[in-house]
């Protein structure tokens, strides 16, 4: 049995500013999504289409960060709380210093931003989908050690050696879910959509192996992780809303690897 280190959420503090970790997570992640678009350009201009440039890069960065802080929050309080946000809608703002961000609802607002990028680029929207899927896991790694950080997100009780003691909680031993997300939807996905992505291949493969991959990890996570207080289980006492909201990406992510494979003659030109 582990206990939780109980770190400190606030990293810094400035007079009567705080830097919470949990944003500080959001900002790693942004910037290594950065870094490596910028590795990709310079080492993998083969497997890249030739008008994407640093000034591209930084303009997606912005819109798919845009998307993604403001898609989570408003998913956040669609999907899981709509009455009690909806009865004060000023705490839709005030209150995310307590949290409340949907990966799903951030999905959303990426897949909006990176449509208006694609028409104000005039590069392809399942192009920008495919650049984009390589190096989302690094955003989701970081968001899920944010998670441990702010002892969220935990799992059911468990007896196994790794099993971890979160003060937010109890005194029993619990399955640290967030970070089997870190490993999965984050560590893995990455690995194995950077060498997917390494080499052409079909427009939409990425995109659609993204998709199917963090639906699996999530769906598979659920199992172990203790759903919402307020939510509970909602079907056979087992099917959660992250898994429900994970299914219909699994589904568009098969139908778009089964599309590329078809049109396999389509691939990403240099």
């Amino acid at each position: 049995m582990i206990i939780h280190p109980n770190f400190n959420p606030v990293a810094l503090e400035i007079g009567p500013l705080a830097v919470q970790w949990y944003g500080l997570t959001y900002v790693f992640g942004f910037l290594g999504v950065y870094l490596a678009w910028a590795y990709r350009l310079k080492h993998q201009p083969d497997a890249v289409n030739s008008r994407w440039n640093l000034d591209l890069v930084s303009d997606l960065l912005f819109y798919g960060a845009l998307g993604a802080v403001l898609g989570g929050r408003l998913g956040y309080v669609l999907f899981y709380k709509p009455m009690e946000y909806l009865a004060d809608l000023l705490t839709i703002v005030t209150g995310i210093r307590e949290g409340g961000m949907s990966f799903h609802g951030g999905l959303l607002g990426v897949i909006f931003a990176l449509w208006l990028f694609s028409r104000k680029s005039k590069i392809g929207f399942m192009e920008v989908g495919d650049f984009v899927a390589p190096v989302a896991p690094i955003g989701l790694f970081f968001g899920r050690i944010g998670n441990f950080i702010n002892q969220e997100l935990w799992g059911k009780p468990t007896d196994l050696p790794w099993g971890m003691v979160f003060t937010t909680a109890d005194e029993q031993a619990r399955h640290p879910s967030m970070l089997y997300e870190a490993l999965l939807e984050g560590l893995l996905l990455f690995v194995t959509l950077w060498l997917v992505s390494r080499t052409r291949r079909p427009i939409g493969l990425l995109s659609g192996l993204f998709l199917m991959g963090y639906a699996l990890s999530r769906m598979l996570v659920e199992l172990v992780r203790v759903p919402d207080d307020h939510l509970r289980y909602l079907f056979f006492d087992w099917v959660t809303m992250g898994q429900l909201l994970s299914l219909p990406m699994f589904f568009l992510g098969l139908f778009l690897v089964i599309n590329s494979r078809v049109n396999g003659s389509q691939t990403h030109p240099r």
